[in-house]
């Protein structure tokens, strides 16, 4: 008769489960380790994600305060020049408008 270990389970088999055990203990080990790097690589992508974002926000104010101060200084042309100045401005839109359309097409 063999040797009952843990609540009458044999000794060979309480060894095979030991080993199963351990055997799954490594495994999740290895989950958790492979699980630790990819979560330290998505934080390292947020972060060069949000430097990027701060970066094109800063960009975009930049370009807003130059647009402003452009259409401050047309609106003063426009209101000094008169009405033909006005129209050679509008078909200069136009034409810029155009050519855009054309290129992004």
């Amino acid at each position: 008769m063999a040797y009952r270990g843990m609540k009458g389970v044999p000794q060979d088999d309480t060894s095979y489960l030991e080993r199963h055990n351990d055997n799954m203990v490594g495994d999740l080990a290895n989950k958790v380790s492979a699980l630790k790097n990819i979560s330290i690589s998505i934080g390292n992508d947020v972060r060069e994600q949000n430097r990027l974002l701060n970066e094109m926000d800063s960009d975009f104010d930049s370009g807003k305060s130059l647009l402003g101060a452009t259409m401050k200084r047309l609106g003063i042309v426009s209101r000094a020049g008169g009405s033909r100045l006005q129209c050679y401005l509008i078909l200069f839109a136009l034409v810029v408008f155009f050519i855009i359309y054309s290129l992004v097409k």
